[in-house]
C-alpha cells in the first residue's frame, strides 16, 4: 500500500498500553487495503491468520487474556475486566481521546461453542503435537502402491492433496473425558534446573514412568499425569487394531481380523478419521488397517438439501424405524446409494420400501401355507443344501425352469454387484426379481400347481428360490429375512451363518430357452389382459381366445402351462 509504505520498518505505540509498548509496522499482501483504513492490527496470540503472519515476520506472541475470559496483566489498565466489558470500555476510551475516525457496520463470523453457545476466543497455549511428515508420507505411498484403494477412485486426489500439505497434528484436548495424554511431570523439583525435555516423562503407564524418572532424576519422585486427553480422532484412529487385542499381535482376534478388508464411511470424514486410521495403523502395526476404503455420500432430503431442524426437513431414523421398520430404512438407503454421491431420501421412498417388505411377508406366508399339509420329515427334505444343476433345471416344467433360471441370473448379478460395491444395483435387481418375477408371476402360476400332480415340484421350487432370494437379500434386510427364513425348512441355526448361494466363482446353471419361451407366455397373458381391459370385459367372465404359435416345441410347452 503506497499510502503507508514509508512507515514499514518503523514502530508505533499501542494506545492505552501500560507500561508503554511499541510494535513494528510490517508490509504483507495478506491485508485487504480496500477494507477500512487499509492498515490492520495484528494479534498473533489471538487470531489464527495473525499467528501465521507472526511466524513469517518473527513477531512476538503476546497473550492478553486469562482462561476465564478476563484480561491479564498485559492489558494494562484494563486488567481484571471481563472481555466484553473491556471491549466496550476500550472503544469509549478511543472515542474520548479523539482516536476514532468513523464507525461502519460490519458483519463477521463469530465462532461459538457447539454445546454451550459461548463466544470462543482464540488464544495461544501449550499443547502436545504429533509430527506428521513421515506418517503422512507412508499413507500417501500406501495409496500410490495400491495397498489401499478408494471407491470411488476419484478420492485419491483429495487424499494426496491433504496428506502432502499436512501440518503437525495437535493431539491434546482440554476435555473431561478421553484417553489421558501419557505424559508425567515430576512434583517438587525446581524447574529452573531442568532442561526442556527433563521437565516431563512420556511413558505407557505410571509404573514405566517411575522407572524412567528414577534413571532421569536419580531418585524416586512423585509424578503427576497431564490432565489433557488425546484428540478424539487420535483415539478413534486406534480403533482398527486396538479393538482386536493390540499390542498382542499373537491374539486370536488380531490374527483373524487385522488388517480388515474394507472400511465403509462417509466421504466427509476422509481426513478426520480414515487418514488417521491409516497413518496410525502403519505407525503402530506396520500394516494398513484395511485394503478398500468405500466412501458413501451424505443423506439429504428428497430435494438434495441438507437436513436441518430450521428447514424442517429432518428425517429422524428412530421415528422412521418405529413407523416403517428398520429393514425399510436400510433398504431405502442402500438402494439410493451410489459411491461418493449424496443420498436423497424421502418418506415416500421409505413407505414404498415398507410396501415391498409387506410383499415379502405375504410371499413367505403363502409358501408356509403351501407346506402346511406336509409332515415335519417331508418338509425337512425340501431344505436347500446345494444349488440346482443344469440337469436338475431341465427336468422341471416350463414355469419352474423359468423361475429357477431367473433366480440363478439374480444370484450371478447380485454377487457381481456386491463384489464391485454396487449396492444400489444389487438392491435394484433384488426388488425387480422378487416383486415382478417371483411374486407377480411364479407365485400366481404355482397356485394352479397346488391343485394338480405338479404340487410337489412347485413346493420344492418355491422353497429353493425363496431360500436363495432371502440369502441374497439378507445383508440389506437382516430382520425380515431372518424371520422368513426360520419359517422355511432349512439347515443351520441362522441365515447369517449360511453359505452365499454362489461360491468359488462358479456361475449357476441357466436355461435360456425356457426364459425365452416363458416370456412368450407372459406376452400372451399381457395381450389378453389388455384386450379384456380395452373391451371392458368383466373380471370374472370367461371368453375364448385364439392364439397362433408356429414353433411346435414352444406350442407344447405353453399348452402344458
Amino acid at each position: 500500500d503506497s499510502r503507508f509504505s514509508n512507515l514499514i520498518g518503523k514502530t508505533v505505540r499501542v494506545p492505552f498500553s501500560d507500561p508503554i509498548r511499541h510494535i513494528p509496522v510490517i508490509g504483507d499482501d495478506y491485508v485487504d487495503i480496500s477494507f477500512g483504513t487499509g492498515a490492520l492490527k495484528v494479534t498473533p496470540a489471538h487470531d489464527i491468520n495473525d499467528y501465521e503472519l507472526s511466524k513469517k515476520h518473527s513477531l512476538p506472541l503476546i497473550n492478553i487474556m486469562n482462561k476465564d475470559g478476563s484480561i491479564n496483566e498485559n492489558g494494562g489498565k484494563f486488567k481484571g475486566l471481563d472481555r466484553f466489558v473491556c471491549r466496550d470500555q476500550l472503544w469509549k476510551d478511543i472515542e474520548a481521546n479523539g482516536l476514532a475516525i468513523k464507525v461502519e457496520p460490519h458483519t463477521q463470523r463469530v465462532p461459538r461453542s457447539q454445546r454451550g453457545g459461548e463466544v470462543i476466543e482464540p488464544m495461544v497455549s501449550a499443547q502436545w503435537f504429533c509430527r506428521m511428515d513421515n506418517m503422512a508420507k507412508r499413507a500417501v505411498d500406501a495409496a500410490k502402491t495400491g495397498d489401499i484403494e478408494f471407491v470411488p477412485n476419484r478420492f485419491d486426489k483429495i487424499w494426496y492433496n491433504w496428506l502432502e500439505n499436512i501440518h503437525d497434528w495437535c493431539i491434546s484436548r482440554q476435555l473431561w473425558w478421553g484417553h489421558r495424554i501419557p505424559v508425567f511431570y515430576p512434583v517438587g523439583l525446581d524447574d529452573s534446573t531442568l532442561s526442556s525435555t527433563d521437565k516431563y516423562i512420556v511413558a505407557r503407564n505410571v509404573k514405566e514412568a517411575k522407572e524412567i524418572a528414577l534413571i532421569k532424576y536419580g531418585k524416586d519422585v512423585e509424578l503427576a499425569q497431564d490432565d489433557d486427553v488425546l484428540d478424539t480422532w487420535f483415539s478413534s484412529g486406534l480403533w482398527p487394531f486396538a479393538t482386536v487385542g493390540w499390542p498382542d499381535s499373537e491374539s486370536p482376534d488380531y490374527s483373524r481380523f487385522y488388517p480388515a478388508h474394507m472400511m465403509e464411511t462417509g466421504y466427509d470424514i476422509l481426513f478426520f478419521w480414515v487418514a488417521r486410521m491409516v497413518m496410525l495403523g502403519l505407525e503402530f502395526t506396520d500394516q494398513v488397517p484395511f485394503k478398500t476404503i468405500y466412501l458413501h455420500g451424505l443423506v439429504r432430503d428428497a430435494n438434495g438439501q441438507k437436513m436441518s431442524k430450521t428447514k424442517g426437513n429432518v428425517i429422524d431414523p428412530l421415528e422412521t424405524i418405529d413407523k416403517y421398520g428398520c429393514d425399510a430404512l436400510r433398504f431405502s438407503l442402500l438402494s439410493s446409494s451410489t459411491p461418493g454421491q449424496d443420498i436423497p431420501l424421502s418418506m415416500e421412498k421409505i413407505e414404498s420400501t415398507r410396501n415391498f417388505v409387506n410383499k415379502l411377508w405375504n410371499v413367505g406366508k403363502y409358501i408356509q401355507n403351501a407346506l402346511s399339509t406336509l409332515s415335519t420329515e417331508d418338509k425337512q427334505l425340501l431344505a436347500v443344501s446345494n444349488t440346482m444343476t443344469e440337469q436338475d433345471i431341465n427336468n422341471l416344467p416350463l414355469s419352474e425352469q423359468y423361475i429357477v433360471s431367473k433366480c440363478h441370473i439374480l444370484v450371478n448379478d447380485v454377487t457381481v454387484a456386491m463384489e464391485t460395491y454396487s449396492y444400489n444395483e444389487a438392491c435394484r435387481r433384488l426388488y425387480e426379481f422378487l416383486w415382478d418375477d417371483l411374486a407377480d408371476w411364479y407365485v400366481e402360476a404355482s397356485k394352479t400347481r397346488m391343485r394338480n400332480t405338479n404340487a410337489s415340484i412347485a413346493r420344492k421350487v418355491l422353497v429353493y428360490v425363496w431360500d436363495l432370494s432371502l440369502k441374497l437379500l439378507h445383508p440389506a434386510m437382516p430382520f425380515v429375512t431372518e424371520t422368513l427364513w426360520q419359517l422355511l425348512p432349512h439347515n443351520g441355526d441362522s441365515i447369517m451363518m449360511t453359505e452365499w448361494p454362489q461360491y468359488n466363482d462358479n456361475t449357476l446353471a441357466i436355461n435360456t430357452e425356457s426364459i425365452k419361451t416363458f416370456e412368450i407366455l407372459q406376452s400372451i397373458v399381457r395381450s389378453i389382459r389388455n384386450a379384456r381391459a380395452e373391451y371392458y370385459v368383466e373380471a370374472g367372465k370367461k371368453i375364448a381366445a385364439t392364439i397362433r404359435i408356429i414353433n411346435k416345441n414352444t406350442y407344447e410347452q405353453i399348452l402344458s402351462e
